[in-house]
């Protein structure tokens, strides 16, 4: 399945991503992106990922981005939905967290942290880190309202 949402690229080329929505009982966890101008969503929350290398797939992408990013990787990791738009690909994957945040490393972020429907809804989370509430990324928010409306969800609660 292929939905359309919209990126603030200004790149000419298409990219492929890969990104996990992880799921910790109630709540999902997500990474407070370093806020570097530089990078693309600089200082919002995002879900954990990133770009496939030449001649991956995305199922082996997000697996290696998990563990880079916070040395564990969910079993199963299943895919979620696909979703095209401005010049990216989002290939989006689900899996469930069975460990707290202790368990985690973070590796790359400025913070990360487990956020609540109301929260995702609302689009903005405290980090402790930045000492201050910070956006949710525009397509990583309207990709997790589809995941929370759906019936993978409910499968995986």
């Amino acid at each position: 399945m292929s939905n359309a949402i919209g990126s603030n690229t200004s790149d000419s080329t298409i990219r492929s991503v890969a990104i996990a929505i992880l799921q910790h009982q109630d709540k999902f966890l997500m990474q407070l992106r370093d806020d570097i101008p530089t990078i693309v969503h600089p200082g919002v929350w995002t879900m954990f990922g990133g770009h496939l290398e030449l001649g991956e797939n995305p199922e082996i992408c997000i697996q290696r981005e998990l563990k880079e990013e916070i040395n564990y990787v969910p079993e199963p990791i299943s895919l979620f939905r696909s979703y095209s738009g401005d010049q990216v690909i989002r290939h989006v994957f689900y899996g469930r967290l069975d460990v707290g945040i202790d368990m985690l490393e973070l590796c790359e972020g400025w913070d990360m942290d487990f956020l609540s429907e109301e929260e995702i809804i609302k689009g903005t989370h405290y980090s402790s880190r930045a000492l201050q509430n910070r956006p949710i990324a525009f397509s990583h928010k309207q990709i997790m309202l589809d995941f929370l409306s759906s019936l993978e969800r409910r499968i995986n609660m």
